[in-house]
């Protein structure tokens, strides 16, 4: 095995000590690691992590400090070798990582499992307009940098895709093309756009340049290289595809388990039309598929995908004829293979063996539209022309059978060739284009136990490809020492010229010795293998196998292979038999002859000998030159198990690969020079332990970092502008002096923690001892206490229970009495209670009787008044309008007047129905309050009687208890004996009992009233809060039943006003705009949104009314110039209303524009509005804008409902108010516009006011003003994103500021408060920004929900942005920029606090996921945690996939701590790919989310109402006379 030795790599072997960590060689996993116990001369013994011992003098040193996740940029690693690679790699693949870098170029290790969540548009977006290595590794940061680096500069790029077979290049180059279409794609003009005619270009080419190998099951068996052609102005304007080295001998001959090229399959699967068309059968009837046992492929549908491919061809721009004739060909070549040849009658000659294939060489025939006599003579036969005469030969059978496998070979190749041109054709190329991206897909490096000329080729081009990248990766070297302004001699170049040369030389190559040999029709591979032999036995790249007199060797740059030559000769030769030119140039299939007419043409025009060497050697040539012109860019593919499953990395497979894509050879160029390079202050963080007193001075990090290493002696390092760049072997030598240091101060830390650990063993025994002591004295005098408590309570128990008989005793005496006394005073207590009860209701009868007459008295008096008030101003009014239309006869002047009396008139007729109704009322609830009054009459004298029979029979009873007590009393006490003294009193005790029970009833009674009247009391509250929620309730109902019929109607109108547009009406809508007339509700006449003409009593009055509207149609036109000229200007706010809103508002209602069916008023307050907003960059106009849309919006809309029918009549309410102030408010016609109509408001507010009818004009307003409201409120929060979006980038990641030398020493850092402000600097900014934009949205009174909403968004975009970048840079997924962004988040979280709740909302919920993943990066003991605790309890908002992102890339950098540990890491990876499967779109990254938040409806409920008529107009408005209805007040 090939592998780089520690000696290779520097002038001396790495320091190496006892307890180092290196790499040894290992026979099954190819590099093991272990820690050196013993070191003797050159050998070390190393004790594995298996627990082996291995002694060995090939070893590498191994780097602790490795993150865990391992690197995404190889250069990053402290050593850079073979089993470091391997290892970082291989850690990467485990976690799903499957891109890394190494300096510019990127491996991608086959996943071998759909990973679309690194693949959708939103990562796209992120990986745009971002430099190389500022995220995540990844086929778009590559795509990425290629097409920024052709629009800088000017100069085309290409990147070169490589790998072996199943590595994954063919869908890295579809992912490239993806990300190029995304970066430059336009939309089509015709048909499809070239980026997606290139990318379903693959289909067809797979379809006849794919197959299976034994390494994978699609693979390329051609070179493509695609050039995408670019405008000037970055956009994809055309593109070319150039093929190399089709494999055409696959067509002729398979091994198993490998298949022929998939088009065969695929047609053979095909409909049965077609099948019955072309004659054909299963795969296992045709010897070109039959050398092989695989005919299908796991979980390929080959009749399905021949449906694709015949799609994919459509899209190509490839006919229907041209695809029939193309799979006739294909057909054809799969009939000729089952034509076999036996000996014939002559000698060495041959026939067609047997009907079988005669039936096969027809079906050929008629497929290619030729003669099958003539077919069958181009095989067999051979016309040789000389000077004398013409000879015709016939060749023997197997000379026949090479002649049929030429020819399918030739169709095959050439029909190909066909294709290519023709996809190229379809797309085009853009001539004028200055740039290109070239894309190679190439296949790799090849080496298997059979290699013949295909694998030659593959290995040369390799060759060529790996020059061109040696020098590559030298000049990078190069410009990086430059950079960095360090001395640096000339670095040799490992150069693989020579291996160049032995294969491609002029004369003397092996490519020239194999068209020499072609050249004579009898050369053998053993004469053109003797050559080689002879010419190059002296080569060092080239070798002579003992056991094989044909094959060579070639010792490649990824390794020694050998060639088996026997069939170099046959598949070189590139020429085309005479026999079969003519065959098919006179075919009657216009597209046969036309595939060999333009190769007759091609070999007539350049006599000279063609061999498919030389002519791939010249395309490979014209290669080169084409990636010399451009700045190449490099992916290497990498296959990591020849099982192709996912997660099985074999590291032998790898370490094959990354040697044959030339990733080991680029580390060989690296360790030729400074392979080390760290930052300042990496080294400075790394190694400053080794000298503390430089770090304790206050020395610049560059100084510090050369005193350090001169102090350790050390030289050849160079010390850069940002970097140290060390010699190979200098790393680990500083490494074995850290360890050594690091040694010493563990055992100072175990001496000090030993000691520590017998001194409070100590302590602990001592303390034992004094506690065992004081609780042996505290048992003692427990004990004693103990006893002294016992005869402390005998004596207390005797004094408690000796008074405790004496107060009995006297509480029993105490008790009775008291009884007595109660009783008593309790019967004295009704008796009063019962009289004051009885006054008080009749005092309520008469009160209420009394009322009830002086209520009747005035009510008839109200009534008799109102009707003689309104039939005398009836009276008035007619005499009054008589005289006016005397007057109106003779002078139109007096119209307004007329109108004035006429709308009295109609005022009085209405008052005088309302009288009506209020009489009718009046009467009804008359009659219902006397039925309640005698219902509650008789209630109370039922009540009353029973009061007086329970008080006489309390009376009663209470009479007969004295009666029996006073006789009691009355008799003499005459002591005769004890026994009748005892009986008395006996008796009087009954009796005491008597009465105390009768008592006790009585107030049972009473407390049974009280309850129940409490239950009444209750029982009515709940019935009146019940009614209370059914009024509501209905309230809702009607209110909800409105708006939906107000909505239903402003579609219906809408509908009605789009569909009613005919020829007519447009002909009218170019005729000069309809006059607004000034109109009463009953003169104005509406039908289906057409206005009818007023019905004039006078005939004679037209002419003088048309004069007063076109005077009025002029007025009106100067009001709305002027009403426009003023609001086009900023005329600010009025108590914190705006007032243009209320200006345009109440104009608008003046001058009934809602009402109208033509007007232009709407259009030219939005265009005044658009003209305002448009292109502007001011907030403090575009908040002032946004202020008074919303207010208009509001007024607009609890103002105006559709009419479905074009009428004005109001629909009636559900429910009428039964208020007398509601009614007249609701029948009023005065009331019926808004209150500064009639120079009054009526009530407070708007919701009070009757909604106006609106016709489409004003509804189409009402929409168009919304869409403005949404445009500026989006123009305001893109504005705040575009300031906030390049302060975010500084956010996520906090700058590196010069820590402490103590603190670096000591391992602790000081608290720096100047350090910490310029840590939250950009946060600040942050905030400083939204402060300013909330001062503007608050002095131009924006609406609160509106600045909620935007504060809303704004921080669910901080959110997204700052997510996704955590994501996507491992280097911002550390312990010390998570307590950074931590801190941020406080300053957000204050500033929330103190904007307060109304302008921001729920906007610090918006950063959840961020909050959460925080939180989660700075948690300590992560390996204890569980995936239950940290899904549902530490980050619940986050994704699994998520969450096994942050935790596959979190690294501690402060406290050197572990991510969670490996079983929940493997439950996450397993649930990941569960939910990869089971879903369509599984991306762990967010969307930014830029849709309209709020509805008009929540809008108009967050405002409060506006009252317009306290607005103060401008004074150019209030100058103006026709505008003093603005001035009219609210009494």
């Amino acid at each position: 095995m090939f592998v780089f030795n520690a000696m290779q790599c520097s002038q001396a072997a790495p320091v190496i000590t006892v307890g180092s960590h290196v790499w040894v060689e290992d026979p099954h996993l190819a590099w093991i690691d272990g820690q050196v116990t013993r070191i003797h001369g050159d050998n070390i013994h190393v004790k594995t992590n298996q627990g082996k011992t291995v002694v060995t003098n090939v070893y590498f040193p191994k780097d602790t400090e490795v993150p865990p996740g391992g690197v995404d940029d190889m250069t990053k690693l402290s050593y850079l070798h073979e089993p470091g690679v391997l290892q970082n790699l291989g850690t990467r693949y485990e976690l799903n990582e499957i891109y890394t870098y190494t300096g510019n170029i990127l491996i991608a290790v086959n996943p071998f499992q759909r990973l679309p969540h690194i693949y959708e548009t939103d990562m796209m977006e992120q990986y745009k307009r971002v430099a190389l290595g500022e995220l995540s590794p990844h086929v778009f940061a590559i795509g990425d940098a290629a097409y920024r680096a052709m629009i800088n500069e000017g100069k085309s790029n290409s990147i070169l895709v490589s790998g072996e077979s199943g590595a994954g290049k063919t869908e890295t180059t579809k992912m490239l093309m993806r990300y190029l279409a995304f970066l430059g794609g336009r939309s089509g003009v015709e048909g499809r756009t070239v980026e997606q005619q290139v990318l379903e270009s693959n289909p067809v080419l797979e379809a006849f340049g794919n197959a299976k190998t034994l390494r994978n099951n699609n693979s390329s068996r051609f070179g493509k290289f695609v050039e995408i052609q670019f405008d000037k102005n970055g956009r994809i304007s055309g593109a070319a595809i150039r093929t190399y080295l089709l494999e055409r001998s696959r067509v002729c001959q398979i091994s198993d388990p490998e298949r022929n090229y998939h088009c065969f399959y695929l047609l053979c699967a095909a409909p049965p039309e077609d099948i019955e068309k072309y004659q054909l059968k299963n795969p296992q009837s045709f010897h070109y598929l039959n050398q092989s046992n695989c005919y299908k492929l796991d979980g390929i549908d080959d009749a399905s995908e021949y449906l694709e491919t015949r799609k994919a061809m459509d899209v190509v721009g490839i006919s229907n004829d041209e695809q029939e004739a193309i799979f006739r060909v294909v057909a054809a070549i799969l009939h000729l293979g089952n034509i076999n040849f036996g000996k014939g009658e002559a000698i060495d000659s041959s026939v067609v063996k047997d009907e079988e294939s005669g039936r096969h060489l027809n079906l050929a025939a008629e497929l290619l539209m030729c003669d099958a006599q003539s077919l069958e003579d181009a095989l067999i036969r051979r016309v040789m022309v000389t000077p004398d005469e013409i000879i015709t030969r016939t060749l023997n059978p197997d000379d026949a059978i090479a002649s049929r496998d030429t020819l399918a070979k030739t169709i095959y190749s050439h029909l190909f060739d066909w294709i290519v041109n023709k996809i190229n054709t379809s797309i085009g190329q853009d001539p004028r284009s200055k740039s290109i991206i070239g894309v190679l897909d190439i296949y790799g490096f090849e080496s298997f136990k059979c290699n013949s000329f295909e694998q030659f080729c593959i290995n040369f081009t390799n060759e060529k490809l790996q020059q061109h990248f040696n020098q590559h990766v030298f000049k990078m070297e190069q410009e990086e020492y430059t950079k960095e302004e360090i001395d640096w001699s000339y670095i040799e170049f490992i150069d693989n010229q020579d291996v160049l040369d032995l294969i491609e030389k002029k004369p003397g190559g092996i490519i020239s010795l194999l068209d020499e040999a072609c050249m004579f029709p009898k050369s053998k591979s053993q004469d053109f293998s003797q050559k080689l032999f002879q010419t190059f036995k002296n080569h060092k790249r080239f070798a002579k196998p003992k056991l094989s007199p044909t094959d060579f060797t070639i010792s490649h740059y990824a390794g020694e292979v050998t060639y088996q030559s026997d069939h170099f000769i046959d598949k070189n030769r590139d020429y085309i038999v005479a026999e079969h030119q003519a065959l098919f140039t006179a075919s009657n299939c216009s597209f046969v002859a036309g595939l060999f007419h333009s190769l007759h043409e091609d070999s007539s025009r350049s006599s000279k000998f063609s061999s498919i060497g030389s002519r791939f050697k010249q395309q490979l040539h014209s290669l080169m030159e084409s990636l010399n012109g451009t700045e190449p860019h490099y992916i290497r593919c990498i296959k990591p198990n020849n099982v192709l499953k996912p997660g099985v990395f074999e590291n032998f497979n790898v370490i094959h690969q990354l040697r044959c894509g030339g990733v080991l050879e680029a580390i060989r160029i690296s360790c030729a020079g400074y392979p080390t390079r760290l930052a300042f202050y990496n080294f400075l963080d790394r190694f400053g332990l080794l000298a503390p007193e430089v770090l304790e001075g206050n020395y610049d990090d560059k100084v510090a970092c050369q005193m350090i290493l001169d102090k350790k002696g050390l030289r050849d390092y160079q010390v850069g502008k940002t970097k140290i760049f060390l010699r190979a072997g200098q790393m680990a030598e500083l490494d074995a002096r850290r360890s050594e240091v690091l040694g010493n101060a563990a055992r100072v830390i175990q001496r000090q923690f030993r000691t520590c650990i017998a001194r409070k063993n100590f302590r602990s025994i001592r303390n034992a001892a004094i506690v065992l002591q004081s609780f042996l004295r505290g048992e003692i005098a427990r004990e004693v206490h103990k006893k002294l408590r016992i005869e402390a309570a005998a004596l207390r128990f005797q004094k408690n229970f000796r008074r405790y008989i004496d107060r009995k005793s006297f509480v029993t005496t105490k008790s009775s009495t008291i009884v007595l006394q109660t009783g008593l005073r309790a019967m004295i207590a009704r008796s009063e209670f019962r009289l004051r009860r009885q006054t008080n209701a009749a005092i309520v009868l008469q009160a209420h009787w009394r009322g009830r007459q002086a209520y009747s008295y005035y009510t008839r008096l109200q009534k008799a008044a109102i009707v003689t008030q309104c039939a005398w101003r009836c009276r008035l009014a007619r005499r009054e309008l008589r005289m006016l239309k005397m007057a109106a006869r003779e002078t139109g002047a007096l119209k307004d007047a007329k109108d004035k009396l006429e709308k009295r008139v109609e005022e009085l007729t209405w008052r005088l129905q309302l009288e009506k109704r209020l009489r009718t009322d009046l009467e009804e609830t008359k009659g219902q309050e006397v039925a309640k009054l005698q219902e509650t009459l008789h209630t109370m004298r039922l009540q009353l009687k029973e009061s007086n029979e329970k008080v006489v029979k309390e009376q009663d009873a209470a009479r007969i208890a004295i009666e029996e007590a006073s006789s009691v009393n009355k008799e003499p006490v005459v002591v005769e004996d004890t026994e009748k003294i005892d009986s008395l009193s006996n008796e009087v005790d009954r009796l005491k009992g008597l009465l105390s029970s009768e008592t006790q009833k009585a107030d049972e009674a009473k407390q049974a009233y009280c309850s129940t009247l409490v239950q009444n009391e209750e029982l009515s509250k709940k019935l009146e809060e019940a009614g209370r929620k059914i009024d509501q309730l209905q309230d809702s109902v009607q209110r909800f039943q409105e708006k939906v019929f107000n909505l239903e109607s402003e579609n219906k109108v809408l509908r009605q006003q789009t569909l009613t547009i005919s020829p007519t009406t447009r002909a009218l809508a170019l005729r000069p705009k309809t006059i607004i007339i000034q109109r009463t509700p009953e003169k104005d006449a509406f039908s289906n949104g057409e206005t009818t003409q007023l019905q004039e009593p006078e005939t004679e009055d037209r002419p003088q009314k048309s004069l007063n509207q076109k005077q009025q149609f002029s007025i009106l036109q100067e009001n709305q110039e002027l009403l426009l000229k003023s609001i086009s200007e900023d005329i600010g706010f009025s108590e914190g209303k705006p007032v243009a809103a209320c200006l345009i508002y109440k104009c608008l209602i003046h001058w009934r524009s809602f009402e109208v069916e033509r007007t232009s008023i709407f259009n030219r307050i939005i265009e005044t509005i658009a003209s305002a907003v448009e292109m502007q960059e001011n907030s403090d106009v575009l908040c002032y804008w946004l202020s008074n849309s919303a207010t208009l919006l509001m007024l607009l809309q609890r103002t105006l409902k559709a009419s479905a029918t074009g009428s004005i009549t109001t629909p009636r309410r559900r429910g009428m108010p039964t208020s007398l102030f509601g009614r007249s408010f609701r029948g009023s016609p005065q009331s019926a516009g808004f209150p500064f109509m009639n120079g009054r408001v009526i009530g407070g507010g708007l919701d009070e006011l009757r909604q106006i009818e609106a016709k489409y004009p004003a509804l189409l307003f009402k929409q168009q003003l919304t869409a403005f409201l949404e445009k500026i409120y989006g123009m305001i929060r893109d504005k705040m994103k575009k300031e906030i979006s390049p302060l975010l980038a500084s956010c996520i990641q906090a700058l590196r500021t010069k820590t402490p030398r103590s603190g670096l020493v000591k391992g602790r850092s000081q608290n720096n408060f100047v350090a910490q402000q310029v840590l939250i600097a950009h946060w600040q900014s942050i905030v400083t920004c939204l402060n300013g934009h909330l001062r503007t949205m608050r002095a131009n009174y924006v609406p609160s929900l509106l600045i909620s909403k935007v504060f809303g968004q704004i921080f669910s975009f901080i959110n997204v942005q700052l997510f996704n970048s955590l994501l996507l840079r491992r280097e911002c997924c550390s312990f010390s920029n998570g307590e950074y962004v931590k801190t941020g988040l406080a300053e957000l979280e204050k500033w929330c606090h103190d904007a307060t709740e109304e302008f921001v909302g729920s906007a610090w919920d918006e950063l959840k996921h961020i909050r959460q993943a925080v939180g989660f990066l700075v948690i300590h003991q992560k390996p204890k945690k569980s995936l239950k605790e940290i899904s549902t309890e530490l980050c619940p908002v986050l994704s699994i996939q998520q969450l096994y992102r942050i935790s596959t890339m979190y690294w501690d950098d402060k406290y050197g701590t572990q991510s969670v540990s490996q079983e929940v890491l493997a439950s996450m990876r397993h649930m990941t790919s569960d939910v990869t499967k089971n879903t369509i779109s599984s991306s762990f990254l967010l969307d930014d989310d830029s849709s309209i938040p709020f509805s008009l409806d929540e809008i108009s409920k967050s405002m409060q109402n506006v009252e317009v008529a306290e607005v103060d107009p401008p004074p150019l408005i209030r100058q103006n006379s026709n505008f003093m209805f603005l001035l009219e007040r609210s009494n």
